[in-house]
């Protein structure tokens, strides 16, 4: 089933490719805002085991799919070869603590008066759907940049890499859906509009995508720059916004597991498929 995926990927433009794989991680961000149609409430345990599991897909994801191969196809030697990785990993940090003190938003399981970003009347909703968008971008944009590496033919830059990256950010988009849907739902939300702001958080990804398929394609020498620019971004929003998030209550050790889960699903994906 796999090979036929990446068959089918390898075989249609590489931009469609990653708008293809990335409408699929925002299907599974749907999927797991729809589990509000079942559920009354969230186990918190559970959420943080699963908000840990993001953090861990996300860190190796950062290094397995984006700086390893990024550092692989940087030419010279020695110091020179991480000359691209350093610059971009910076950049795309920079990038997120920009958007994070601009953009008006407030993370999962934060009050109110934690919002973050320039003072706004918007609406808790919308801060918090704001919140996981800021999250998403550099997944949309790591994707994206992988398909686009594929077809400028660079070394190190494979389908079943891009296929695997977007495998794992999808599955731990279900969990992303699901935090967002359910606290509206409390918050008194009806269940379809708790479900379409939290389907939305992912609406993002695609318009990343493409965005950094085209950049790369069109400037072919960006790519090892590109990958380092996602991988910063990344692991900025774990650092700033998903590890926080799991040490507000008692489940530390579930969130950290779950951590450990998600970091060997994401090796596992990459090195098996890459």
């Amino acid at each position: 089933m796999l090979e036929q995926i990446i068959n089918y990927f390898e075989s249609i433009d590489p931009i469609l490719a990653a708008l293809y794989a990335t409408l699929f991680t925002w299907g599974l961000t749907a999927a797991g805002a729809g589990l509000v149609f079942f559920f009354k409430g969230m186990n918190r345990a559970l959420f943080d085991g699963m908000l840990g599991f993001t953090g861990g897909v996300m860190v190796a994801a950062s290094f397995w799919s984006l700086l390893a191969p990024g550092i692989e196809m940087s030419p010279g030697e020695g110091f020179e070869k991480v000359i691209p990785a350093v610059v971009g990993f910076g950049l795309g940090a920079l990038f997120l603590f920009g958007l994070d003190k601009v953009l008006p938003h407030l993370h999962v399981n934060f009050k109110e008066t934690e919002k973050e970003g320039v003072k706004t009347p918007w609406h808790k909703t919308t801060l918090l759907v704001l919140a996981i968008t800021l999250h998403n971008i550099p997944e949309g944009l790591a994707v994206g940049v992988l398909f686009g590496g594929v077809a400028a033919g660079f070394d190190g830059a494979t389908i079943g890499g891009a296929v695997a990256l977007a495998i794992g950010i999808g599955i731990q988009n279900f969990p992303e859906g699901f935090a967002v849907s359910m606290p509206l739902r409390r918050q008194g939300f009806s269940k379809w509009k708790s479900f379409q702001y939290g389907q939305a958080s992912a609406m993002v990804e695609p318009i990343a995508a493409v965005i950094g398929a085209w950049a790369v394609i069109t400037f072919q020498p960006i790519l090892p720059y590109a990958l380092a620019f996602a991988a910063g971004a990344m692991i900025f929003v774990v650092v700033e916004e998903v590890i926080p998030e799991t040490q507000r209550d008692k489940y530390t050790d579930i969130a950290t597991m779950g951590f450990i889960a998600g970091f060997i699903v994401m090796m596992t994906l990459d090195v098996g498929l890459g």
